[in-house]
């Protein structure tokens, strides 16, 4: 190969019925704008199909479109890891949810877990490094999987109004005027008033409740107190196992709105750093320091002691190194969460890092790598276990996303929303519900927009959705 020469690929898929499946594992080992697909819809419109100049051309295909898919991903996985000499630390697997494919294979189908085990490593070419923590996982989460939902629902009620947005956010997250809060919070009690009431003349009950975001504690406290207050007098509580508010954001963590959290039966909150690093908070847009987040725990253990605390962060932020996150470790731990949520950065297409760097994520695999495993150790050692996990698309290195609980304080509805085989009732802009239908072992995703304003505009239409498909399990 000439100096200063690239290889490009043309890879044809064949039209291949899983070729969005195949493409999406062709981006684990190659950039976007280093590979076209010559065949159908799935064309790479990241790249030319001529390559950059002075690139070496690779054509790679596959034996026939008759191949079945996961034959086809394997010769996929074998090809490009003899070409780049990498191979993904979770195989041919690009799903969401690899935990559920455990819990699938050994709570329907019967298999033990060395015969899972088995699957992972021969047939989706898993290492055995992460055969070990999804399994580590799985027997955490397993007396709540284990457990039928039977008529319960989880149910989550979205806030999607955050004080910044941070550089690498993808979720619904607006910053408005406090009246357009006001706005927005009369229509998602018309929206609870509905839901409500439905699900409770049904008999079902919430099995958690999960305010998300943006960030939950967004609202002042006097409408936050009325929004939890709406929330209790329409659902029916007899059955509630867990109720977390996704507080988040240390700038709106204050005394009066824990004061308000006490008054009500909420069991759980966040308190979430992303990073002890002042100079990587400032990169990242967040408006708070290091020093807030310890005043945020302190607060809370003065206001509210009794309540279990969850707290996030991510390996490989922009301008972190190894160093660095393991310093925001170390210190998270001198705080004490109940739970600790290690996010892998993703870099989402509705992000503004996305913007800047489009390929950031194929950057520092090997340095990204590295902080994941520096914090299994370090919360093992720490007495925290994992117990529930996902991946994403654009994750740096292809890694995941995993939640460490000290005993006995794992979230219920985390759980529950990966393993997918309980109905999820979403309110708020944004939310997707899913009614899951038991004996099909399916389940229908019922949307609400994710612009809070037409949101609010079209609240009817919301609430009619839901009539037309989410209660239909339970009818």
């Amino acid at each position: 190969m000439k100096k200063n020469t690239t290889r490009f690929y043309k890879i044809d898929l064949k039209n291949h019925p899983s070729a969005y499946e195949l493409q999406e594992l062709i981006k684990e080992f190659l950039r976007p704008s280093d590979f076209y697909i010559l065949n159908g819809q799935f064309a790479n419109r990241e790249s030319s199909e001529d390559g950059p100049e002075n690139s070496e051309m690779v054509l790679l295909e596959i034996p026939d479109r008759e191949m079945g898919r996961d034959d086809a991903k394997r010769y996929l996985f074998n090809l490009l890891r003899d070409l780049t000499g990498y191979a993904p630390k979770w195989g041919t697997l690009t799903g969401v949810r690899p935990a559920k494919l455990v819990n699938e294979q050994m709570y329907l189908k019967g298999k033990s877990e060395e015969e899972v085990r088995a699957l992972f490593r021969d047939s989706y070419y898993v290492s055995e490094e992460k055969i070990d923590l999804v399994m580590e996982t799985c027997r955490v989460q397993s007396p709540v999987t284990a457990e039928p939902a039977g008529n319960t629902v989880g149910v989550y009620i979205g806030i999607p109004f955050c004080p910044t947005r941070c550089l690498y956010c993808s979720f619904t997250s607006n910053q408005k005027d406090y009246s357009e809060v006001k706005r927005y919070l009369a229509a998602l009690h018309r929206e609870i008033d509905a839901v409500g009431t439905r699900l409770t003349g049904l008999g079902v009950l919430p099995e958690s409740i999960y305010f998300g975001g943006g960030t939950p504690t967004t609202p002042e406290a006097p409408d936050l107190d009325a929004l939890l207050a709406r929330t209790e007098s329409r659902f029916d509580l007899s059955g509630l196992k867990e109720y977390c508010v996704e507080a988040g954001r240390p700038d709106t963590i204050t005394a009066d709105r824990l004061r308000v959290l006490r008054k009500h039966p909420v069991t759980r909150i966040s308190i979430n750093p992303q990073s002890m690093n002042d100079e990587t908070l400032e990169r990242i847009g967040r408006t708070h320091r290091s020093a807030d987040i310890r005043e945020a725990f302190a607060l809370t253990k003065r206001e509210a002691p009794d309540l279990l605390v969850n707290s996030d962060i991510i390996a490989g932020l922009p301008g972190e190194d190894r160093a660095m996150f393991r310093q925001t470790l170390e210190s998270l731990l001198e705080l004490g969460p109940d739970n600790i949520t290690v996010h892998t950065l993703a870099v989402k297409r509705a992000s503004r890092l996305r913007e800047m760097d489009a390929e950031y994520n194929y950057g520092r695999t090997d340095e990204v790598g590295l902080m994941v495993g520096d914090a299994r150790r370090m919360l093992a050692e720490a007495g925290y276990r994992p117990y529930y996990m996902y991946r994403q698309k654009h994750m740096t290195g292809n890694y995941e996303n995993v939640s460490y609980a000290k005993p006995g304080t794992e979230s219920i509805y985390n759980i529950r929303i990966m393993d997918e085989h309980q109905t999820i009732a979403a309110l708020g802009a944004g939310g997707i519900s899913k009614a899951y239908h038991g004996a099909e072992n399916r389940l229908v995703r019922v949307p609400n927009v994710s612009n809070y304003d037409i949101y609010i505009q079209r609240i009817g239409e919301m609430i009619e959705r839901k009539e037309q498909k989410l209660y239909v399990p339970f009818e």
